[in-house]
């Protein structure tokens, strides 16, 4: 009995040995971003976007709230996310343009840095494992993210709780929980294809500019491009029928969301007005009798699934990818 225990003290000494060092690494990444001014200024444009993002929803709250033939009228802290006068759009479309710039600074020079540098040698020298250094890089950055997209949503909750006295339901929470959930996995994607570059290419302003031209792309010429070869491939709405139209346009849909961009502007519409039931090209006759009542959470949820998977899976692949080419990558030259 006594070897036993001993035996097990002995393992989960080794365990604790074997996580030590890659939490070591986490705080030192984490403390190496907070105190870099890149991560500061990105920082403070994310919370300058988002505080005026909520003046001016704060601002129209009334009139928002006021509106009888909105559905969603009763979803107040909803409403701080997504009501707008027109001066500036909502927070999460300010997201789909500033989320992929945070991913792509806290990962295009993550592992060429250290190679330039010369510390991924001393690094690799030390009893530590090859992929507690990949792995650190990207926890660290997630971490960060996390904290920092909670702390606004929690910033914003309590904000809305002292200014209005209302209190928040659990359907508000869940779906903002969710929102929040999915601009860091949004992020996490931009992180992870950052870091792919970084292994990729030897030079870091190399990596930066091929992810900001990657994300140019996939954000602003992807839509145009896929919207050009359709109305050239695709007849005249004159000639075709109903469900040759909605046929189409289900076939354009499944092109655009090979973007990741649109598959986040899916997800948080869907999570942010639960008035809509559908993200699909729907006839009239489907909309005829339809009483236009918010969904439930998990309906709604179910109805993003897919783009959420998307993201998941597009964060895994790309992270999967950089482990790959780092794992038989050469430090040493």
């Amino acid at each position: 009995m006594k070897n036993l225990v001993a035996s097990f003290k002995i393992g989960s000494a080794e365990n604790k040995s074997h996580h030590i060092p890659f939490w070591i690494m986490v705080r030192k990444e984490i403390d190496g971003h907070i105190s870099s001014w890149r991560f500061i200024i990105l920082l403070v444009l994310i919370a300058l976007t988002f505080w005026g993002a909520m003046y001016v929803s704060m601002s129209n709250i009334k009139a928002a709230i006021a509106n009888i033939y909105d559905p969603d009228q009763m979803f107040l802290y909803l409403k701080l996310l997504t009501t707008t006068e027109g001066t500036l759009p909502p927070f999460h479309v300010f997201l789909n343009f500033l989320g992929p710039l945070l991913g792509i600074s806290l990962g295009f020079d993550a592992i060429n840095s250290e190679q330039q540098s010369g510390t991924l040698t001393r690094i690799m020298a030390q009893p530590v494992y090859r992929d507690n250094l990949l792995l650190s890089k990207f926890v660290s950055a997630m971490i960060l993210i996390s904290t920092l997209f909670f702390s606004l949503v929690l910033l914003m909750v309590g904000c809305g709780m002292i200014l209005t006295g209302v209190l928040i339901e659990l359907e508000e929470v869940l779906r903002i929980v969710s929102f929040t959930v999915i601009c860091v996995l949004y992020i996490g994607f931009w992180l992870g294809l950052s870091i792919l570059l970084s292994i990729r290419f030897k030079q870091a302003a190399t990596s930066a500019l091929t992810a900001i031209g990657i994300w140019l792309f996939m954000t602003v010429f992807y839509q145009i491009i896929v919207n050009m070869i359709v109305r050239a491939l695709v007849p005249s709405s004159r000639v075709l029928t109903q469900n040759e139209i909605l046929h189409y346009n289900e076939i354009l849909l499944s092109f655009l969301r090979l973007a990741p961009s649109q598959l986040y502007t899916d997800a948080t519409n869907t999570l942010l007005m639960p008035s809509i039931r559908s993200l699909s090209p729907i006839t009239m006759e489907q909309m005829a009798g339809a009483i236009p009542t918010p969904l439930p959470f998990m309906e709604s949820l179910m109805i993003v699934w897919p783009q959420v998977s998307g993201l998941i899976a597009s964060t895994v692949a790309c992270f999967a990818l950089s482990y790959y080419l780092f794992m038989r990558r050469e430090i040493r030259s």
